[in-house]
């Protein structure tokens, strides 16, 4: 993404990040932003517990709250060792490490932390959950549902469409149905498919 984002604009995407966010939010979005997330799908179980205990000890255990070694380990490790992470917090807290995050933080970073946990937990629920909150309410965010429907159409949306019948009980289609119209109404539906 960096790669073209330069390719496109001509400027780096870390440098205008950068002048446009700030403080832990900022630099949060900067290590994601630089892609150097480990991939690997092996799990360290020893290592799991080892930064289950720091982000304990960083959150509830502390006075204040350590920001940067939510952001360092929760930025930079792989997904299944992500998952080993939230499994091993709940033996060390009473608290998930989402409800941590949200009793611990506030504004930008908890909300992109929280989505870091949420994604690494179930990534379709946390889009369903997206679309759902697009058409919640008066109004319906078309630039969240574009970008959801179109960039996931490829990678995991059939899944997202199970997640998001299974949390609100009602197919995506039908929702859909009911909040857009018109030619982009037509090509979302579309891109959504219709099911049962």
């Amino acid at each position: 993404m960096a790669d073209v984002y330069l390719k496109e604009t001509g400027r780096s995407m870390r440098d205008d990040l950068k002048s446009e966010v700030s403080g832990d939010y900022g630099k949060a979005l900067l290590i994601l932003a630089e892609g150097k997330k480990d991939e690997s799908t092996n799990v360290d179980t020893a290592k799991a517990k080892a930064d289950a205990k720091v982000l304990y000890e960083a959150g509830e255990k502390k006075w204040g709250t350590d920001e940067a070694k939510f952001i360092d380990i929760l930025c930079q490790r792989s997904v299944p060792q992500l998952r080993q992470i939230l499994t091993e917090y709940k033996n060390v807290s009473k608290k998930t490490l989402q409800q941590s995050i949200e009793s611990e933080m506030s504004g930008n970073l908890e909300e992109l932390l929280v989505a870091v946990v949420k994604c690494a937990n179930n990534a379709p629920a946390y889009f369903a959950e997206r679309l759902f909150k697009a058409m919640k309410g008066a109004g319906t965010t078309e630039s969240t549902l574009t970008r959801i429907l179109v960039s996931r159409s490829e990678i995991d949306l059939m899944d997202i469409k199970e997640e998001y019948k299974k949390l609100f009980g009602y197919t995506l289609y039908s929702r859909l149905e009911s909040e857009v119209s018109g030619h982009y109404g037509e090509t979302l539906k579309k891109l959504c498919g219709q099911d049962g």
